[in-house]
């Protein structure tokens, strides 16, 4: 028998087609495709943002750490900074009893005087010997033609006598003739000594030279130490040697401190960044690429800079007990090597970054 269905009445709505509900798996099946289809979409985007940088989190922020030390020992009598204190360049940070240099730089004073006259001394005896020798020596050989002569005219005397008949001479005469002539011959026997003792002019002013010399070099080794003493007297007062903030102070006023012994350390506001990249990657890292930094302490930080230099050496190289691979069982490790990368914008103006904050850098290679 033929099945016969019912037509509906004109004006009457159709029956609703019920339709099967979908189960929670097949729900949740869609869900989780969609959400790998989502994670698949951000990955391609980030590896297509990211395919041109190459980044580390072994990087920290690095700068100039100055340690302050004193020059001179002695008891701090004064501490002029406190603990993270900023200073500026030539700021009196700590000062040293000064009593014992002030009284080393009046003794060195007085003896760089007493040095100073002694040196006038010589020089004006050096000017003394240059007039008085020469003229000495002119005497010596005045007195010795003299002695020439009266040589000379008691001879005449002594032969006129003995060649006289003895009726128009004495004996006294003779004798007094013979004693005037060796008189006469004793007197140029010592002008002649006294003539070599004065002919020694340029010994006699090459000798007050030498003098001088020396006295000039005592007054150089005196002012110098005087240069000395006032020198430490000045090092009583330790300054700051550049604008910095003021860390690790271990002074105290009415410590005694030594030369060289470090009272606290100045870091200055010039930083950089220091990133240990893998020796596979430095194939793509160059000077002068640009740089983004994260710093972990202020994500709100964004760092602007580039790569300065890649350090001619790993950092296991130039540790204090640095590998020997030549001895034992060798283990290939990857090295890292410090990148230094300058920070050109973004620095906040009221707020140091510290040095040996983590950062994250990412290089643009591309």
């Amino acid at each position: 028998m033929d099945d016969v269905r019912p037509v509906p009445a004109a004006g009457a709505r159709a029956p609703a087609v019920s339709r099967t509900p979908r189960s929670p798996r097949a729900r949740a099946r869609l869900a989780v495709l969609l959400i790998v289809l989502a994670g698949a979409i951000a990955a391609t985007g980030y590896w297509w943002l990211t395919r041109n940088e190459i980044g580390t989190d072994d990087a920290f922020i690095d700068g100039h750490a100055i340690t302050v030390a004193p020059q001179v020992a002695g008891t701090v009598v004064a501490l002029a900074v406190r603990d993270n204190q900023r200073v500026v360049a030539g700021q009196t940070l700590v000062r040293i009893d000064p009593r014992s240099y002030q009284a080393a730089l009046a003794q060195a004073t007085a003896r760089r005087d007493q040095a100073e006259a002694r040196a006038e001394e010589a020089a004006v005896s050096l000017a003394q010997t240059r007039i008085i020798a020469p003229a000495k020596l002119a005497a010596a050989r005045a007195a010795l033609a003299a002695a020439q002569a009266g040589a000379a005219k008691a001879d005449a005397n002594w032969r006129r006598q003995v060649r006289m008949p003895r009726q128009a001479t004495t004996q006294q005469a003779i004798d007094d003739a013979t004693a005037a002539h060796l008189a006469a011959d004793a007197a140029v026997a010592q002008a002649d000594a006294a003539l070599h003792e004065a002919d020694t002019v340029a010994e006699q002013i090459a000798a007050s030279r030498a003098v001088l010399h020396e006295r000039r070099g005592e007054v150089a080794l005196a002012r110098a130490q005087a240069d000395t003493a006032r020198l430490d007297l000045a090092w009583t007062t330790v300054r700051a040697p550049a604008a910095g903030y003021v860390t690790t102070r271990s002074v105290e006023r009415g410590s005694y401190v030594q030369p060289g012994q470090a009272l606290l350390a100045l870091v200055t506001r010039r930083v950089w960044v220091r990133a240990n990249f893998k020796e596979t990657a430095l194939d793509r890292i160059h000077p002068g690429q640009r740089v983004r930094i994260r710093v972990d302490a202020y994500p709100e930080l964004r760092l602007r800079g580039h790569v300065d230099s890649v350090q001619q050496g790993t950092g296991a190289r130039f540790s204090a007990f640095p590998a020997e691979n030549a001895t034992g069982n060798f283990v290939k490790i990857v090295q890292r090597v410090p990148v230094k990368i300058d920070i050109d914008s973004g620095l906040p103006s009221g707020r140091p970054l510290p040095l040996g904050l983590s950062v994250e850098p990412s290089i643009r290679v591309r």
